[in-house]
């Protein structure tokens, strides 16, 4: 009888593990005592950094996806549907379509949404790029948008923690391109008293904010949005008007998380910081923007834990202990406008240190947007 290895998610981090671990195991799996299944909500697999570029009409939908069958080795069975409920105790996972799968070890990378609706009037009104359908509304705007404020608002926790600068920093460039910014007042907002949470990197970003002429507003908690009157308040009482509202919505946990009791309030699972193993649980294993873990939303985040959970999950399925550990390391590349990036890197003991931007780190950034895929398949 083979052991089943359950993958809950089709993303960068469900698919790493999948293809890693059927590399590793794979003369179990080609005797059939391993078993691989990845479950997918949706039968592309996206690319989601593309959509910043996608706003800005600098990468188009079809550059952004590809079938999750082609990302996958052809030894792992996929399943494209809903999963609707998680059962660690019976080690089950529930399908919208009736189908029930039963699993000897549990992968859990359903990773993060986008909530706008958290806050009143902000899905009405604002602007984003976390999918296909608000990055193609939101180039649409701009490509409209003549001059006025515009306004990006920040709220917790979200994708990329890089995200609201790198917006901001593209968006000056874009209008300067364009004749447009001396017409034009940005006005970026956080939710604590920096412009980033990670301080090192609000210390690099808030002297470039100044020399650009971009004005922060710092402890500005989202509570909601006016569409009539153009204006979004915050839970301090501050009150902004806007011409053109973009925002970086707060994220929650997918639905099956929540429903199936294993996340906190905001739909995130509590997992060991190390071993990445689900809180009382010895078999479930959870991946990227699904963990409760305090440290960046990244997709860099899902690949370095996949690292660790596909070499763990391949010791354990033949007879070891899996003792490799997650340091915490996150990588991101910022975009800062005027094709010049930077980066940064990190884990849970040593803290980012941006470097000055080059344009040599921003071509990388769009070589690794077409390397991406073999990164998802398992190769890179």
């Amino acid at each position: 009888m083979s052991q089943e290895v359950v993958v809950l998610g089709g993303g960068v981090g469900g698919s790493i593990v999948a293809n890693q671990l059927v590399h590793a195991v794979s003369e179990e799996v080609n005797k059939g005592a391993v078993h691989i299944t990845v479950i997918s909500s949706r039968p592309d697999h996206v690319y989601q950094p593309l959509f910043l570029y996608m706003a800005f009409d600098q990468a188009v939908p079809a550059e952004a996806k590809r079938p999750e069958r082609s990302i996958l080795d052809p030894r792992i069975s996929l399943i494209v549907e809903d999963a609707t409920a998680v059962d660690t105790k019976a080690q089950t996972v529930s399908l919208k379509n009736g189908q029930t799968l039963h699993y000897d070890f549990l992968v859990i990378a359903t990773g993060s949404k986008p909530s706008p609706e958290l806050i009143p009037g902000l899905a009405e009104a604002a602007h984003w790029f976390y999918d296909e359908e608000p990055a193609l509304k939101l180039r649409d705007a701009l490509a409209q948008f003549d001059g006025g404020r515009v306004v990006l608002t920040v709220g917790l926790p979200h994708k990329c923690p890089v995200a609201p600068l790198e917006f901001t920093f593209m968006l000056d460039s874009w209008l300067r391109e364009r004749g447009l910014r001396e017409k034009t007042e940005i006005v970026y907002t956080y939710p604590i008293g920096r412009v980033h949470s990670l301080e090192p990197v609000a210390n690099w970003a808030a002297p470039v904010m100044t020399e650009r002429n971009i004005r922060p507003e710092v402890f500005f908690n989202m509570e909601s949005v006016d569409p009539a009157s153009r204006t979004i308040t915050s839970l301090e009482g501050k009150t902004l008007k806007y011409d053109l509202l973009v925002t970086i919505p707060p994220h929650t946990g997918q639905k099956v998380i929540m429903d199936s009791g294993l996340g906190d309030k905001g739909g995130f699972i509590p997992v060991d910081r190390h071993s990445l193993l689900a809180e009382g649980t010895e078999n479930v294993f959870v991946v990227g923007d699904a963990t409760a873990l305090p440290i960046s939303k990244a997709g860099s985040t899902a690949h370095f834990e996949a690292d660790v959970v596909a070499a763990n999950l391949a010791q354990r399925l033949r007879g070891g202990l899996g003792t490799r550990r997650y340091d915490g390391k996150v990588f991101c590349f910022i975009e800062s406008g005027g094709d010049k990036a930077t980066y940064i890197s990190f884990t849970y003991t040593n803290p980012p240190a941006p470097k000055a931007p080059s344009e040599m780190v921003h071509y990388f950034k769009l070589a690794y947007n077409r390397m991406y895929w073999l990164s998802s398949a398992g190769v890179m």
